[in-house]
């Protein structure tokens, strides 16, 4: 159990913050604004793309060639890594490739996970691992709570050492549409 909630905090939690940031992660690498809500849709239509293959190839795997759960979602994370990578690395439109393996890589964890948690445990506590799903939710309000403090005390630091007379235009952003 320790395993799956570790790969969920660190994968699904890793992906979502991704998706969740994209607008922002296409502004400061200096994709025009129509790309931007491009990248948003890529996410959406090949999110759900995941959750649908997911669901056949899972099954399809497991009943002919006995490839079991986990290793689908280890691969599933796997190649969610290149598409952090790509975004890191700042490839020339690295970011729609990312957008459309990141979504394709988020739509099937949640499936995956689920399956793997009721045939482990079995349906009787089911309902309650269920709530599983909920954790990374915590990690991304953790992340814009503890990430946003430092992000306006760095801001602050950067108004102040702008020196007298000088003043900050158009703020900083939060990851919650606050401007400080």
């Amino acid at each position: 159990m320790l395993v799956l909630f570790f790969a969920t905090t660190c994968g699904v939690g890793g992906t979502l913050t991704a998706i969740d940031n994209l607008r922002q992660i296409g502004t400061s690498l200096g994709y025009p604004t129509n790309s931007i809500s491009t990248f948003v849709s890529l996410v959406s239509i090949w999110n759900y793309l995941g959750r649908v293959v997911s669901g056949f190839l899972s099954v399809h795997f497991l009943d002919k060639y006995k490839f079991p759960r986990p290793v689908m979602l280890t691969l599933t994370l796997v190649i969610s890594c290149t598409g952090h990578l790509l975004i890191a690395f700042d490839i020339p439109n690295g970011l729609y490739v990312a957008s459309v393996i990141i979504g394709f890589c988020f739509g099937p964890q949640w499936p995956l996970l689920f399956s793997i948690i009721s045939q482990l445990f079995g349906l009787k506590y089911y309902s309650t691992l269920y709530n599983l799903r909920r954790e990374p939710d915590w990690i991304v309000c953790a992340q814009c709570e503890g990430g946003g403090v430092l992000v306006r005390q760095g801001g602050r630091e950067a108004v102040e050492g702008l020196g007298p007379g000088s003043e900050a235009r158009g703020g900083l952003e939060l990851c919650r549409g606050g401007v400080l």
